[in-house]
């Protein structure tokens, strides 16, 4: 796992990270959110050792990233899709790595294939697109078959097909127990890929949850129905810890009772109901009504 704990770090006069402490357990999707500048590509890079912090510390496995004797086998991260050298070609990217390890030619092309990269090693990395670039460094990734997998914005750059490959090989990661933290400005893709969520502004911890439990947290589900009763429904669905609006004519929406329950309640009283779905709010939701303090550049705020 990665234990962040009292995690501050300083550049100067700014404090990019102020006393962070997160636990990013196996076993599942961890995606890692936040405004830009919010800190989490610092914490990301203190989690590998390229930045040290001001205060506090970063453990991989229980220990320091330089403490390990084959970092490889331990971390695999993509902190930079564009981070090969251009002049050389793919193969010999991944062959330098994994000679830092004794890692063998073998595993090199059982990188590339999986990532999708076999019939292109040969090209210079130069030459690849974003997308491209992105599948060359999940495959240094997986390179050491490692416990802990590392991601700063892995689809940036992928065709459909990409996306939900990626999305299809952090879910397999995690299914065989390993710790996957994944930070993404797609609220969309987290939501259909992370278990867990652990969100940031201005560099301190603002959320560590599920993603169900950091919805619920903002705007409980509601259940919306159209009905040409709703004065009868509504006298219905009352009690303790239920409230129902009617947003517009002929509809009504209720919360503190599920979907089920409403619709029960409707079918014992004989109520009609043309329309019954539960309104639920987005992660995207989530996560803007939590970070609109946190938000270093806002569009919305532009004086005219």
């Amino acid at each position: 796992m990665i234990d962040i704990d009292g995690v501050s770090k300083r550049y100067g006069d700014r404090e990019a990270v102020r006393d962070l402490t997160v636990t990013v357990r196996p076993g599942r999707v961890t995606g890692f959110l936040g405004p830009n500048g919010s800190g989490k590509s610092t914490t990301m890079r203190m989690v590998v050792g390229l930045d040290a912090p001001t205060t506090g510390r970063v453990l991989v496995n229980g220990r320091r990233y330089a403490e390990h004797d084959a970092p490889l086998t331990q971390v695999g991260a993509l902190l930079d899709a564009r981070g090969a050298h251009p002049g050389r070609t793919a193969r010999a990217h991944l062959q330098q790595l994994a000679a830092t390890h004794g890692f063998g030619a073998r595993r090199v092309g059982e990188v590339l294939e999986e990532v999708g990269l076999a019939e292109v090693a040969g090209r210079r990395t130069g030459t690849f697109s974003l997308g491209m670039s992105q599948r060359l460094g999940i495959a240094a990734v997986l390179l050491g078959d490692p416990a802990v997998v590392l991601l700063d914005e892995p689809v940036n750059g992928l065709d459909t097909d990409g996306v939900r490959w990626v999305r299809g090989l952090l879910r397999r990661l995690a299914a065989e127990g390993r710790t996957v933290f994944v930070s993404s400005h797609l609220m969309g893709e987290m939501a259909a890929t992370a278990d867990h969520v652990v969100v940031i502004g201005r560099g301190r911890l603002v959320a560590d949850t599920s993603v169900p439990e950091l919805i619920d947290s903002v705007a409980p589900p509601a259940v919306r129905v159209r009905t040409p009763d709703v004065d009868r429904l509504r006298d219905l669905v009352a009690g303790p810890g239920t409230t129902a609006t009617c947003p517009s004519a002929g509809v009504l929406l209720v919360t503190g009772l599920s979907g089920t329950e409403v619709g029960e309640l409707a079918r014992e009283h004989g109520v009609v109901l043309q329309e019954l779905a539960e309104d639920r709010p987005s992660l995207e939701d989530a996560f803007l009504a939590l970070t609109q303090d946190a938000v270093e550049f806002d569009a919305g705020r532009v004086a005219r």
